[in-house]
């Protein structure tokens, strides 16, 4: 059967993902079951991509953007590119490359998934957190941190929503399909010869017996003991509390989230590059709400955070960095001296009369 390897795989793969996206990849992998054809383009709109975004990391000054952008898997391959998801091994070789920059003193990770799977999620879980103290990591959840997303966002240092995001769905489940009802209706018999007393327990040719079923949920237990342990390892709480409280598994809007204690604050991505841009540029620091400020520095900020954001689209340079995406004007001089160099471009500019912003 040409989706049985997939369905198998749909079957022993524990998900850390928002029931509601599983949902979809069930509902593809029965409609091909039948016989029926989906296209790549149909898969992919099912699946939830967004158009083409550049996968690797953007940097300028000292600070590094990664994405977390779609379903996670440990591995994906070429289906990064044809899903819009990710996997934990380039995440994982990403802030490899960035923490490797001595220039870079904080990662903000751009963060748009429902989840995916648990394999994986652990080990690279445990490389952000290991990361506290050498470099700041905030993640911004840019709109959607869901389960093994979230799984990640809590090892940061900080964790901000913007206003119309979610966060949260802290849980785990395995789902198993019982292809057989549709396998008849195609005219199709499926046969297992197998040898070993457990060998196709769960089979999706079948309905799961009892003694499968208990054998999972003991799995899921595990697995859900462990997210629950890393959560409570990023937020500084117990296990117990991230169990009894932080949405149980329910995936909280920004502001119930922030009430929950699964975010520190709201405000958007600008808002938190132009936060970091201020720190970094100015003793005085820069708030969000400093980005509108009309004076002379506060026009310069903002067309310096404009420069980042600008930074963030840059073009692909090859295989720098292990395939990262840097902007095209990746050597820049330190943030300290374009803020100096703003304030005195706009200066210039207000004696020249001209319209600033």
């Amino acid at each position: 059967m040409k989706y049985q390897r997939i369905a198998t795989y749909v079957a022993d793969t524990l998900w850390a993902l928002h029931p509601a996206k599983l949902a979809e990849l069930l509902a593809v992998l029965a409609f091909r079951a039948a016989g029926r054809e989906v296209t790549d383009a149909e898969i992919a709109a099912r699946l939830g991509e967004a158009s083409p975004r550049s996968s690797g990391a953007t940097s300028r000054g000292a600070v590094a953007v990664i994405p977390i952008r779609g379903v996670i898997a440990h591995r994906m391959g070429s289906l990064d590119e044809s899903s819009g998801g990710t996997s934990c091994e380039r995440i994982g070789a990403l802030i490899d490359a960035v923490a490797a920059d001595p220039s870079i003193g904080t990662i903000v990770y751009d963060v748009d998934s429902p989840g995916g799977t648990v394999p994986g999620v652990q080990e690279l879980a445990a490389k952000m957190f290991a990361l506290r103290g050498q470099v700041q990591q905030i993640a911004q959840i840019n709109s959607l941190a869901a389960s093994a997303a979230y799984w990640l966002a809590s090892q940061c240092d900080e964790r901000v929503c913007i206003p119309s995001g979610t966060a949260g769905s802290i849980g785990v489940y395995s789902a198993h399909q019982d292809l057989s009802k549709a396998l008849e209706q195609a005219g199709i018999d499926v046969t297992l010869i197998s040898a070993g007393k457990y060998k196709v327990e769960g089979s999706p040719f079948g309905p799961l017996s009892p003694e499968a079923r208990a054998v999972k949920q003991a799995t899921v237990d595990v697995a859900y003991a462990q997210f629950t342990t890393d959560v409570a390892r990023g937020l500084g709480v117990s296990a117990k509390e991230v169990r009894s409280g932080y949405g149980e598994g329910r995936a909280l809007s920004a502001k119930d989230a922030k009430a929950a204690g699964l975010i520190d604050r709201i405000a958007t991505m600008d808002e938190t590059l132009g936060r970091l841009v201020g720190r970094s540029a100015s003793s005085r620091g820069l708030r969000a709400a400093d980005l509108r400020d009309d004076s002379l520095e506060g026009r310069a900020r903002r067309a310096f955070v404009d420069a980042l954001q600008a930074s963030a689209r840059g073009r692909h340079i090859g295989d720098r960095h292990r395939g990262m995406i840097i902007s095209d004007d990746d050597e820049v001089a330190a943030p300290r001296r374009e803020l100096d160099e703003a304030i005195e471009a706009v200066a210039d500019q207000d004696q020249a009369g001209r319209v600033l912003f």
